[in-house]
């Protein structure tokens, strides 16, 4: 660590960032996070480290002005934009190639800033596909570390200016005008999930197709940056793409992306992560981080929860979701702000609490299975079998629940048809065999009436005799 780096009147106020506001920036170069820190302390007229540390703890409000100052989110529409192009020409047309038709496209933009990028990639997947299927197929997740980022991201209003450089068909497709500005047209602002994420330390969005991450990277220390690579890798499938910004290069021991165009900075999935990859990327507290690195079993479980084919929610003591997978937040529109939220104000919580009552989910110590949940959406009636079950750790202390719902509705269906299949061949059956006797009865009728006739001509043939 060089000189500048070593300060510790500054290292002070990194741990303080970290440990009380809960914002480690302990990952970010030194020189960057030290000139911007200069720049708001002058702002302030504020002269050392140790004076803004104190000022921090007066002003409880202040870390995030300084956030402001050092998170400078700085992007545009379609920057540089041979790039983007390439990325149309070619790239795109890559992914959906490699798809089903009705195959969901996922897209993730990592650093997300005001929304330019998401907005721009967005319409570009609308003028590949159309408007209809892209907001049929795409799935959109948009994240960053700068709640007031997302904020300005989630409203999607420009300035005239802001918006130069997006062709004047497409800004009068995608874009309403207001008075002052141009705002993103409803239908492609609600295709994107927004969500706070620390890049560093949170666990990476899944089975991602695009990932675009530009000019953010240049911001961490190698390290970091690593790091962040590594969730990277684990985010994207193994036909995705990475994209990057022009100032920045690939750090990493070994070569886990290979380049696809290096000018454009895109790139393809490498070489395969190792067990101390995926060990890396384990999600941690920030406000209690584990005392022990996480065991290759626990990836395993970490793993075999996030890709399991039913939705699976995990609930901690407190009644507040602590984790679901992807299935979990593809059926319930799930967004990462849902988590750490009390779980029976979500819908799925309501749909239990409906049945049973919500401490089920952290106090008992045994299983339990609620069958015949429904839920009614637009499509039509969802059934589901929830089945919650208690998690216990090696002291068998509870540490809180799985909530697994089974979509039956197919089942119930088919249970259904058979029951009305059932009911139909019972009357059918009984029909029958009214018909059968109505039969036999016209058949004896018609015997009686044989028999007498057979009588009457013998006694005719008699008297004739």
């Amino acid at each position: 660590m060089s000189l500048l780096e070593a300060n510790p009147e500054f290292e002070a106020l990194l741990d303080y960032l970290k440990h009380n506001r809960g914002c480690d920036l302990t990952g970010y170069k030194r020189s960057t996070l030290m000139r911007r820190f200069g720049h708001r302390m002058q702002n302030l007229n504020i002269d050392s480290y140790q004076h803004y540390l104190q000022y921090l703890h007066r002003h409880a409000q202040e870390y995030l002005a300084l956030l402001d100052d050092v998170l400078i989110n700085f992007t545009s529409f379609f920057r540089d934009r041979d790039a983007w192009d390439y990325l149309a020409s070619d790239i795109i047309p890559q992914i959906i190639a490699s798809k089903q038709p009705d195959e969901p496209i996922r897209v993730w933009s990592a650093g997300c800033a005001a929304g330019q990028e998401i907005y721009s990639l967005l319409i570009l997947l609308a003028e590949t596909l159309g408007i209809e299927s892209c907001l049929q197929r795409v799935q959109c997740y948009a994240t960053d570390a700068d709640e007031a980022a997302l904020k300005q991201a989630r409203q999607a209003t420009y300035s005239a200016l802001e918006v130069s450089s997006i062709p004047r068909d497409w800004l009068e497709k995608y874009f309403e005008q207001t008075d002052q500005d141009y705002v993103v047209r409803p239908m492609l602002r609600q295709k994107i999930i927004f969500g706070l994420h620390d890049l560093t330390q949170d666990a990476p969005i899944s089975k991602i197709d695009l990932l675009v991450c530009r000019n953010v990277l240049i911001y961490f220390n190698p390290e970091a940056q690593a790091s962040i690579l590594v969730r990277f890798h684990f985010a994207l499938k193994k036909t995705g793409f990475l994209f990057l910004g022009k100032s920045e290069t690939l750090v990493n021991r070994k070569q886990i992306f290979t380049p696809v165009h290096m000018k454009h900075q895109i790139y393809a999935k490498g070489l395969k992560l190792e067990l101390e990859d995926h060990l890396a990327i384990n999600p941690t507290s920030r406000k209690a981080p584990s005392a022990k690195p996480p065991t290759s079993q626990t990836q395993f479980w970490q793993t075999a929860f996030e890709t399991n084919g039913v939705a699976q929610f995990a609930v901690d003591l407190s009644g507040c979701l602590v984790g679901a997978n992807e299935q979990a937040n593809i059926l319930f529109a799930l967004t990462l702000d849902d988590w750490n939220y009390p779980f029976h104000e979500l819908e799925p919580g309501k749909l239990i609490a409906a049945h049973t009552s919500v401490k089920t989910l952290y106090c008992h110590r045994r299983p339990v299975k609620l069958k015949d949940i429904e839920r009614n959406t637009a499509q039509g009636t969802q059934y589901f079998e929830v089945a919650i079950a208690p998690v216990l750790n090696a002291k068998k202390q509870l540490l809180g629940s799985i909530v697994t719902f089974v979509d039956k509705t197919e089942c119930k269906r088919l249970t259904e048809q058979l029951e009305y299949a059932n009911a139909q061949l019972k009357r059918v059956s009984e029909a029958l065999q009214a018909t059968q006797t109505k039969l036999e009865s016209a058949q004896q009728e018609i015997q009686i009436l044989a028999e007498d006739t057979y009588r009457r001509e013998q006694r005719s043939r008699g008297a004739e005799e």
